[in-house]
């Protein structure tokens, strides 16, 4: 089980992007930055199209941890860094965005983006971070 709920999964899956906000040190969050949002399975992704060396995916990585908004779910989540199926998250982007523009899909299969995909998993409840005194993204 990875701890979404099927009716999270569909409500994060119909939203086009969702809002992203991660952790700094302390326990604050960074301001959310808005980014597309692919499912596969039972598991999100997020992909930085600028790749790993932009701030927002360095922020995201100093603790790998933050709270997402999309759909009506809030939920703070652990950002686990992961490169073993790109293929299907490439798939899911496609298939998701290519309504869009292609420039929307192009900018998420680049290299460098691939290179920057982030699973996004519900962070346990209680684990001791800090995180549970912030209740709303900044």
């Amino acid at each position: 089980m990875t701890g979404w709920t099927s009716e999270e999964l569909s409500k994060i899956e119909a939203a086009d992007e969702l809002q992203l906000a991660s952790a700094r040190r302390g326990g604050t969050l960074r301001s959310p930055v808005t980014i597309w949002v692919v499912r596969h399975g039972d598991d999100l992704y997020v992909r930085s199209v600028n790749g790993r060396t932009s701030s927002w995916f360095r922020g995201s990585q100093a603790r790998h941890e933050g709270r997402i908004r999309a759909g009506g779910v809030e939920k703070e989540v652990l950002l686990v860094e992961t490169a073993d199926i790109s293929d299907e998250i490439d798939a899911a982007y496609r298939t998701k965005y290519h309504r869009y523009a292609a420039s929307i899909v192009d900018s998420t299969l680049t290299p460098e983006a691939r290179a920057a995909t982030l699973k996004v998993v519900p962070r346990p409840r209680g684990n001791g971070t800090g995180m549970e005194q912030h209740r709303t993204i900044a």
